[in-house]
């Protein structure tokens, strides 16, 4: 039986993205031309910055000075459940060595990259979290230099309560840039002379974009677009509660899907009259954004039964996911594409973006059914190595010259060939064909 949908979005994301590709292709091109200077341009005429780039660590001191405690407190929280989840997902992974054979031994080294790039958006609500959701990870991978950029507030520079949580969780250079020139500029070394490795963080989609186009020159943490939550919910579920769920994600922005799935239809329309309720209470801000988000994305759909509700979620990949219903452990088996998963009514999205520990920066636009969101791992290279013994050495050699002729590599043979003439001088072992 098919799903029933109540609501169905009458935009999709990548509606919006062709200009967005014009723009930062061009953005990117002149600044990878012109360097530094086209950087500063675009920091006038889009975040009208003509201050300093680089923050001295001096400068962050004096701001951070002025920040109240009780919200460093909560900053330094916050913080230190990221870092302490973060540090336990390092320690889940390590390096190993294996004898695959007598005399052949192989192994995996996890190595840090060395140069990560945060960005740490401010545009219509000052993302503290984003800052230590970024750096404190990239820092419990044993990242060594860290560059952080976020946008200027309100020609003051970086907001500083960004900048608070930028120093605690470790951030080893700041930077006083936003949008598409803070991506390069972070991508190119410019004014850190340390190009990224890996560029990471949430933003809008010119962000997101320069991010794409920049990848393969560097790596990213996920194809990102607009922030994304599913609501799965049965007969059980609170429709308050849910809808103040959904309503509290619209709140990113114009084009921030909300979904509902749900095996009743009677909390299906206790919702979607709840819904535009709460929206009417929120302040003009999220107001503006979660009324146009819910209008043109948000979806409610009835499903028959739990397991036509997860093909449903699965097929969304929603980048979170929130489960209001009975028997949590089965969904917890049962649910495969998500970004991050949020079980039962006592938690909830938020808590996740702001303090809870699991990271918030997770993939969108499907990209869950084949990727995760920023971890340590995002962080870390498996890179692997291998030695072997003259007996080893034997086997592997023989094996390696034969394929390598089947396929016709006569150059990948030889460099058997000549261990094996070198070792075995006399040998009479079977190398295969020579490849004529």
């Amino acid at each position: 039986m098919a799903p029933t949908y109540l609501k169905r979005a009458n935009k999709t994301p990548e509606t919006e993205t062709s200009t967005a590709q014009q723009v930062v292709s061009q953005m990117l091109g002149d600044i990878e031309k012109r360097g530094e200077q086209a950087v500063r341009d675009y920091a006038l005429k889009l975040d009208r910055w003509s201050g300093d780039i680089l923050v001295s660590r001096a400068e962050i001191e004096r701001r951070a000075a002025d920040v109240p405690t009780a919200i460093k407190r909560d900053i330094e929280y916050a913080t230190a459940k990221v870092r302490e989840f973060a540090l336990a997902q390092r320690n889940s992974v390590r390096d190993f060595s294996v004898e695959l054979a007598p005399g052949l031994i192989a192994g995996q080294k996890l190595v840090p990259c060395n140069v990560a790039g945060c960005y740490v958006p401010t545009g219509r609500y000052a993302h503290i979290a984003s800052a230590y959701m970024s750096i404190a990870t990239a820092k419990a991978a044993g990242v060594k230099t860290v560059v952080a950029c976020s946008t200027p507030f309100k020609g003051e520079g970086i907001h500083p309560y960004v900048l608070y949580a930028m120093k605690i969780a470790g951030a080893d250079v700041v930077m006083t840039l936003g949008g598409v020139q803070a991506v390069a500029a972070m991508a190119f070394g410019l004014f850190s002379g340390q190009p990224a490795d890996i560029i990471v963080g949430p933003g809008n989609k010119f962000v997101a974009e320069a991010k794409r186009m920049l990848f393969g020159k560097v790596g990213i943490d996920v194809f990102a677009g607009p922030s994304e939550v599913a609501v799965i919910a049965d007969e059980s579920a609170d429709p308050a509660i849910v809808a103040s769920d959904l309503v509290g994600q619209c709140e990113h922005g114009h084009e921030s899907p909300a979904w509902l799935f749900t095996s009743s239809r009677a909390l299906a329309e206790k919702v979607m009259h709840l819904v535009p309720t709460f929206i009417a209470t929120l302040p003009p801000t999220a107001r503006d954004a979660s009324t146009a988000a819910w209008r043109d994305y948000g979806e409610v759909i009835i499903g028959s039964s739990r397991e036509e509700l997860v093909e449903v979620s699965d097929r969304y990949a929603s980048e979170h996911l929130e489960v209001h219903a009975k028997d949590l452990e089965w969904w917890l088996e049962n649910l495969s594409n998500y970004g991050s998963l949020f079980l039962g009514e006592e938690t909830t999205v938020a808590f996740g973006d702001k303090a809870s520990g699991p990271n918030h920066i997770l993939p969108t636009k499907f990209a869950a059914r084949y990727s995760a969101g920023l971890s340590v791992h995002k962080f870390l290279k498996p890179l692997t190595w291998q030695r072997m013994n003259r007996e080893a050495c034997k086997s592997v050699a023989q094996i390696t010259a034969r394929i390598s002729r089947l396929e016709g590599m006569e150059a990948h043979a030889r460099t058997a060939d000549d261990r094996m003439s070198k070792y075995f001088p006399g040998h009479n072992f079977d190398l295969g064909e020579p490849v004529s």
